[in-house]
């Protein structure tokens, strides 16, 4: 635990907070007597979301795999037919 003065806390602030975020904690004192302390913030836990959320609310086209294949494939062959 490191303990630093308030004068050179302000001084080199960006610093402190990247060892405090490094995991080591750090005691603000005023005329030598502790009056704070810089730590780092507990990772906030991410919730997974839960599966089928748009189940039922939009389907699928039966040709999805299929749909629009020939004009695609004019889009293709016809950029390389005017080279």
């Amino acid at each position: 635990m490191l303990t630093i003065n308030i004068h050179e806390a302000k001084t080199q602030l960006s610093r402190y907070v990247d060892q405090a975020a490094a995991g080591e904690e750090i005691v603000i004192a005023r005329a030598g007597k502790p009056v704070a302390r810089l730590v780092a913030l507990a990772p906030k836990a991410i919730k997974p979301r839960p599966l089928g959320l748009g189940a039922g609310r939009f389907t699928m086209p039966e040709n999805f795999d299929t749909f629009g294949r020939e004009e695609i494939a004019d889009m293709f062959y016809s950029a390389q037919a005017e080279d």
